[in-house]
């Protein structure tokens, strides 16, 4: 029998046949720094987008209050122009306003001297036609400036307009009512320059009434 001989069988592993040739190691470094790459790449894009988005939100915020800031500056700017035309309009208007005053007393001593030269026989007709012409006259600067007298007697009593001096007990005239005028008030363009004098009317004392009778009946 002949003798046993060893046969040495080679597997793929030992020969090495059909194996994938082992990586080598600058691909594989290069392979990991590409990868480092990509994902520093995307890191600092995200950066970048977060950055312009927070740019962009501070941008429209700015923007926003600058908006609101001209808004506010274009309503002060119309209301200034608004009152400054106002000012100027009440200015043209109530310009002579200081002088009409001055003038409301000469008119007044005007007007008592026509009174008492009606009243009075020996007074001078041509005289007080005089004066009538000059009051006429002045009356009618006041109508081109549009002053006017305010229209008081039998009126009912107006704080805006009237000043009462004195109240005095009737029973012709309702409570409250303008029985006598003093001194005559003035507006100017409706703004009152000099309030009426006036005296008003209270309702009489029943008292007094009851006295008045009773002497009444006692005459007859």
């Amino acid at each position: 029998m002949p003798a046993n001989k060893k046969i040495k069988i080679e597997s793929d592993d030992e020969t090495g046949a059909d194996r994938p040739a082992p990586p080598e190691s600058d691909d594989i470094n290069d392979d990991t720094e590409k990868q480092a790459a990509d994902v520093s790449a995307e890191v600092t894009a995200k950066d970048k987008i977060a950055a312009l988005e927070e740019h962009l939100e501070a941008a429209t915020r700015e923007s926003e209050e600058n908006m609101d800031k001209f808004m506010r500056a274009s309503a002060d700017l119309e209301n200034y122009k608004k009152r400054t035309a106002r000012e100027m309009d009440d200015l043209r208007k109530y310009a002579n306003q200081s002088l009409v005053k001055d003038l409301l007393p000469v008119l007044d001593n005007l007007e008592l001297a026509i009174k008492s030269s009606r009243e009075s026989e020996n007074g001078d007709s041509h005289l007080l036609d005089g004066v009538e012409l000059i009051r006429k006259e002045i009356l009618k600067v006041f109508e081109k400036f549009n002053i006017e007298k305010i229209d008081a007697l039998g009126k009912a009593f107006d704080p805006r307009f009237h000043e009462a001096v004195m109240r005095e007990e009737t029973s012709k005239y309702s409570e409250n009512t303008v029985i006598n005028e003093l001194q005559k008030g003035y507006l100017m363009h409706d703004r009152l320059i000099r309030p009426s004098m006036v005296v008003v009317a209270m309702p009489k004392n029943r008292k007094s009434d009851q006295k008045e009778d009773s002497s009444t009946d006692k005459d007859i």
